[in-house]
Order: C-alpha cells, then sequence, then structure tokens
C-alpha cells in the first residue's frame, strides 16, 4: 500500500464553521492534537501546551498563521467535527503506516474506559472495539458501543474499517458468530475464535470430537541437554 500522510486525510475532514469566523485551520487543530496525544498527552490543555511548546516543529508540516489555539477552541473545534468523518480518515492513514502481510495476526477485543461513567449513578460508561495489530503493536482501528452486549453489532463495523487480507483475525468468544467469520472469509482473511457456553451446540460438538477418550495424541521423543561448569 503506498503511504498516505496523516496531513493529506486530515485534509479530506470537512469544516462545519462559518469561514468569517474561522481563526485557526481545522486541518492545523486536528494535526496538533493528533501528535500531542501519539507524544502521551492528555486533555485539551495538555494538547495546547504542547502545541505552544513545539510550535516551531509543527510549523515544518502546517502554518499555523492563527497560532496554538487555547484549550476551549480545540475542544469546541473536535466537537463540530464528524467523529465517522474522522475516523475513517485516521484509520486510513494508520493503515498506510502499518502494512500488513501475509499471516499478520489482528487482535479484535472489547474494553471499557476507565473513568468513563456518569459520576452520579456510574452508568453510561464508553466500550470500545478495538482492531490490534499484534506484530506491529499498533491500533489499527476502533469503534464505539453503547453497552458491553453491543460488541457483536460493532465488531463488523470495525472489520469493514479493516483490510484483513491474509491476516489471521482473533476474537473473544462473544465474536464466536457466523456473520462475522462470514465478513472476514469474504475479506480474505482467516479466523480463529474461541467456543464456550454462548455457542452450546457448537460447543457440544467439539466437546465430543476432542474429548480425551477419543483424541490420540502422537507420541513424542524428549531430548535433554545438559551443560557442565567449567
Amino acid at each position: 500500500m503506498s503511504q498516505i500522510t496523516l496531513i493529506n486525510q486530515l485534509s479530506i475532514i470537512r469544516d462545519t464553521r462559518q469561514p468569517r469566523k474561522v481563526h485557526h485551520n481545522l486541518v492545523d487543530v486536528l494535526f496538533l492534537a493528533i501528535t500531542a496525544v501519539i507524544s502521551g498527552c492528555e486533555g485539551w490543555e495538555e494538547i495546547q501546551d504542547f502545541g505552544n511548546d513545539k510550535l516551531d516543529w509543527l510549523r515544518k508540516y502546517l502554518p499555523f498563521s492563527g497560532g496554538i489555539p487555547t484549550d476551549d477552541t480545540i475542544s469546541r473545534i473536535f466537537q463540530l467535527i464528524d467523529p465517522k468523518e474522522f475516523q475513517k480518515c485516521f484509520a486510513t492513514w494508520m493503515k498506510s503506516c502499518c502494512e500488513m502481510s501475509h499471516g499478520d495476526v489482528i487482535v479484535i477485543d472489547g474494553k471499557t474506559l476507565r473513568g468513563s461513567f456518569n459520576k452520579k449513578d456510574k452508568s453510561d460508561t464508553i466500550h470500545m472495539v478495538s482492531a490490534f495489530a499484534a506484530a506491529n503493536s499498533v491500533v489499527l482501528g476502533q469503534v464505539k458501543t453503547n453497552a458491553k452486549s453491543n460488541e457483536i453489532t460493532a465488531i463488523p463495523k470495525l472489520l469493514d474499517l479493516l483490510d484483513v487480507r491474509g491476516c489471521l483475525v482473533t476474537i473473544d468468544a462473544m465474536g464466536c458468530q457466523t456473520k462475522i467469520a462470514k465478513k472476514i472469509v469474504d475479506k480474505g482473511g482467516d479466523y480463529l475464535f474461541p467456543v464456550k457456553g454462548n455457542q452450546e451446540r457448537l460447543q457440544t460438538a467439539l466437546d465430543g470430537i476432542f474429548s480425551i477418550g477419543r483424541l490420540e495424541l502422537p507420541e513424542t521423543e524428549v531430548y535433554t541437554t545438559k551443560k557442565k561448569a567449567g
């Protein structure tokens, strides 16, 4: 895959602000935020501080004619953009940076974001389904779900963002669904699913095939190496 620059992808995202009220270019703000987060920043204030400290470096890639926006301005701009559009552009850039080869493992897993719940009643926690490239140690894409039980519907949406050709996709038992398996195969990938109680008939069938009484393991030879001191 030919490498796609981050700036080119960010330039695709639509700016819904009124042109006469724009002081900071959208691509500047998005580039600032992404590079700041990659550098370990958390929160809008830290992103602003990163921009002020690294303005000369940032201007090697973009003009930043309006300087560095305040943390409130950065927050407002991110509230205005289409999150799905941003996600698609970012995922496309990540795929161009992470060249997958035949046999690579893509791990799909769901996690609950720590501290994302409503502080009053500890409800509305955010669940994310992520695709992780094991060999490259990078996240290829993420999809937010409203509840952990919705991971089954989120996984196909995440697969739509990924190029899994020639790769092995692993998902926990919740993802052991015929529609998910078919989507992976249709996109040219292979899958590895554990089978548990959520697929009782399949589990019973596999237990019968791989039961200790029926499974004959081949005899193996064991070799031991010993080292003498001195």
